[in-house]
Order: C-alpha cells, then sequence, then structure tokens
C-alpha cells in the first residue's frame, strides 16, 4: 500500500500533522496513538472509499510536546474543533473518533451540533458507570496490555512497534507522551462527562464495538446510544477487542462506508 500525504496544520496555534489519502467524500477521523504509528490495512481500506483525513490531536504520534498547555476538558475540546477546521472540515461533514480521540469526536458533536452531519465512534471513552467499570487504561501492565487492547495481541504489537531509524529511547518518549496527553482528558476512569452533553448532538451516529471489548464493555454502546440527542445505531463486531480497527479492520471499513453513504 502507499503512504498517505503528511501535512502540517496550524489548529489554533499548534502544530498538527494530517495525513490524507483517497478520493471521494471527505471522512475526518480523529484516531487513537495506536492508529497513528503507521498506516494500516483500516486506513487503506477507508482512503479507497473517502478523501480520508486522519488527525493527530495535540501530543499524540506525530505532534511532539504541543499538549502541555491544555489542562481542562474545555481546552481539549476547542483544541479538537480547531484541528479539524485546520484540517478543512466543513459543517454537515463526517467525523469518526475512535478510542481515546472518540471521546473527543463525541464532545465535537455535542458542543457544536450544527458542525457535525453524521457521527462515527468506534469504542469511545467519555462515559463511566461504577456498576459496570471501565478499565483503567493508564494502569495496563505493558505484559497484558496487547491481548487486554486488541483480540490481535500479536497484530497491536506490530502496530505499536519502534519503527526503523528511530533510537529506543525516543520511541519510548512518543510513546509515553501520547498516554500522558489523552490522560490529560481522561484520567482517572475515563469520564470526561459526556453523556451530560450528548443529548446536544444531532448528527445521525453509528457506534462500533468489538463483542470482546475488555478494555469498554460493549454495554457502553447501549449508554451511549441512550445519551445521544440523534438516531444512533449499534453495530457489534464479533470476536474483536477494544481496538476494533486493528482487529477486523475490513469489518470496520464496510460498516462506515454503509453508514455514510445514509
Amino acid at each position: 500500500m502507499s503512504a498517505p500525504v503528511e501535512r502540517r496544520v496550524d489548529a489554533g496555534g499548534l502544530d498538527c500533522r494530517i495525513w490524507e489519502k483517497g478520493t471521494g467524500p471527505s471522512l475526518y477521523w480523529l484516531a487513537p496513538p495506536p492508529l497513528l504509528y503507521r498506516w494500516t490495512e483500516v486506513h487503506e481500506g477507508l482512503a479507497a472509499r473517502f478523501r480520508l483525513v486522519v488527525c493527530s490531536l495535540p501530543g499524540f504520534p506525530g505532534n511532539g510536546r504541543n499538549h502541555v498547555g491544555l489542562d481542562s476538558q474545555l481546552d481539549w475540546c476547542i483544541a479538537a474543533r480547531d484541528l479539524l477546521a485546520a484540517a478543512g472540515f466543513e459543517p454537515g461533514g463526517t467525523l469518526m473518533g475512535s478510542s481515546t480521540a472518540g471521546a473527543l469526536a463525541a464532545d465535537v458533536a455535542a458542543v457544536w451540533p450544527d458542525l457535525v452531519g453524521r457521527l462515527i465512534l468506534v469504542a469511545p471513552h467519555g462515559i463511566f458507570d461504577a456498576a459496570e467499570p471501565t478499565r483503567d487504561i493508564f494502569a495496563l501492565h505493558p505484559r497484558d496490555a496487547a491481548s487486554l487492547l486488541s483480540a490481535r495481541p500479536d497484530t497491536y504489537k506490530a502496530q505499536i512497534a519502534q519503527p526503523e531509524g528511530i533510537e529506543p529511547v525516543e520511541w519510548a518518549i512518543v510513546t509515553a507522551r501520547a498516554n500522558e496527553a489523552a490522560a490529560r482528558y481522561l484520567w482517572p476512569l475515563g469520564n470526561t462527562r459526556v453523556a451530560r452533553r450528548l443529548p446536544r448532538a444531532t448528527a445521525p451516529t453509528l457506534l462500533i464495538w468489538g463483542s470482546a471489548d475488555a478494555i469498554i464493555p460493549p454495554s457502553y454502546a447501549g449508554r451511549f446510544r441512550n445519551a445521544i440527542g440523534s438516531e444512533a445505531t449499534i453495530v457489534e463486531v464479533a470476536g474483536a477487542g477494544h481496538n476494533v480497527e486493528i482487529d477486523a479492520p475490513q469489518d470496520v471499513a464496510e460498516q462506515v462506508v454503509r453508514f455514510a453513504a445514509g
């Protein structure tokens, strides 16, 4: 597969990386760190049907330490909105957000309801229910992380592996910085209280969840659906873990294409 075009944008004064590939209707993706290290099968599958624009949030891979001034949930919501605007997102567009980044995609759709035309959330963080708690991603032991985050741990390990040409110490800093950036708005239990704001969201929504998600129980799809103020459809991918795009890339691409087509 060929590499995407990489460009830099000024997102409210923060220099952020964008990957872009494909033609057709635009799909903007706020992707989580594991899917920002290298271009994968799910990226390629989406780029075959869309102009795929993959946006790296401040502090996430490709962006250095440009997140250090973001301290509140409002800071992060505005940063996500500024990043999308700088990338070219226009009102009525289709927005996708996954895992740690999905929490901010949900907030963008809720805080700016006229901005998002269609919303796709893949196992997003943002809600916590003590009756059925999510797993603390910031407390995962490295020995267990791959098997908890993915139903295909070897594939997951390859996805986050140190690339050639990068020193081990530098790579350790990149991955630790991405975790620290996500922790700034998700610590400690991934609860951004987005459920309070989701009734404002008006965009038709697709919720994709892995049936074997060991981080956020699949039942949380129903919690998101019940909170969202618009029509929301749940698709559960059999056998997939939390990183559904790594575990079942073709299934995710097919569901996104079907939903985006209306």
